[in-house]
């Protein structure tokens, strides 16, 4: 895994309009356009487990998923759309490759599109294969003839938005909340989404049991309640390791786990491992040092 940091690629955390606020939590951004000696090592990139929606574009380039061995699969869509994940993801892009890609709420994409999130769980799928309405199978062909990040974001919030609103408003309704969309905004971050997503759950279900409110937040997120608090605790835990490296301060795993509850060093690393694919110094050392880590780097 020798994927030292290249100067010559780009990556990118990319805000959102405040109008898509409680449906897309943040774009990315990848071009490997400049770096003309690029090594495959340093075109492969890692992704963790993630509560989130991915749709993602390739305006250039191809990309394919490789196995846990490496063995690399067939080559993807360009416009894709892949439901939350349990477990680490890894692909390659070819030489030059740029790509745009869009995390989004799983409640707000089920609302807008009804599509079953359960079956799209650990799944990257085409999205004109996914969502056969024909308005959204143009949009997934604009998306793909974006020149840049900036059209690629300006065609995406014009075509969402309007979606979103009426998605938003029927959300609120069934929470309770007003046509302003209040009861949807969620706060940044897994643990605030996680408890915002409880209590809509609970809302909506005007004083059932809650086991009916967990149901509920399966059918909206695709995961369990338990699933979505696995992965809340680990961000946590991970945006303190970054804390610990952007002031240059040891990092104590023992007391690391403790402030973040887990029940000891070991349960860190066993959640942290199946989360990512490596123990927590593993990926720590990574994360700085390796270049197919760079969506880590730029996420917090």
């Amino acid at each position: 895994m020798d994927a030292p940091l290249h100067p010559d690629t780009v990556a990118r955390l990319r805000v959102p309009s405040l109008a898509l606020d409680g449906c897309v939590y943040a774009y990315l951004w990848r071009d490997l356009s400049a770096a003309v000696d690029i090594t495959e090592a340093q075109r492969t990139t890692w992704f963790p487990a993630t509560p989130l929606c991915g749709m993602s574009w390739s305006l250039s380039g191809q990309v394919q998923e490789l196995a846990p061995d490496g063995e690399p699969g067939g080559w993807l869509p360009a416009g894709l759309i892949g439901g939350p994940r349990s477990g680490p993801k890894r692909f390659r892009s070819t030489p030059g490759g740029r790509a745009f890609m869009v995390a989004v709420r799983p409640e707000a994409f089920q609302a807008m599109t009804g599509v079953d999130l359960g079956a799209l769980k650990d799944r990257m799928l085409s999205l004109s294969e996914v969502v056969t309405d024909p308005d959204w199978q143009a949009f997934d062909r604009a998306m793909q003839a974006a020149r840049d990040e900036h059209d690629a974001q300006r065609t995406f919030e014009s075509f969402l938005l309007p979606r979103w609103r009426a998605a938003r408003a029927r959300m609120a309704a069934e929470a309770g909340g007003g046509v302003d969309g209040s009861a949807t905004a969620a706060p940044r971050g897994y643990s605030g989404w996680m408890q915002h997503l409880a209590m809509r759950a609970v809302a909506a279900g005007h004083g059932r049991s809650v086991r009916q409110a967990e149901r509920r937040i399966k059918q909206w997120s695709g995961q369990s309640l338990r699933a979505l608090r696995l992965v809340s605790r680990a961000e946590a835990a991970f945006k303190s390791v970054r804390r610990h490296e952007e002031s240059a301060e040891a990092v104590i795993w023992s007391a690391l786990a403790h402030d973040n509850g887990y029940a000891d060093q070991a349960h860190l690393c066993r959640e942290t491992r199946r989360l990512s694919g490596f123990s927590p110094e593993e990926l720590r050392r990574l994360v700085s040092e390796s270049e197919s880590f760079w969506a880590y780097r730029v996420w917090v």
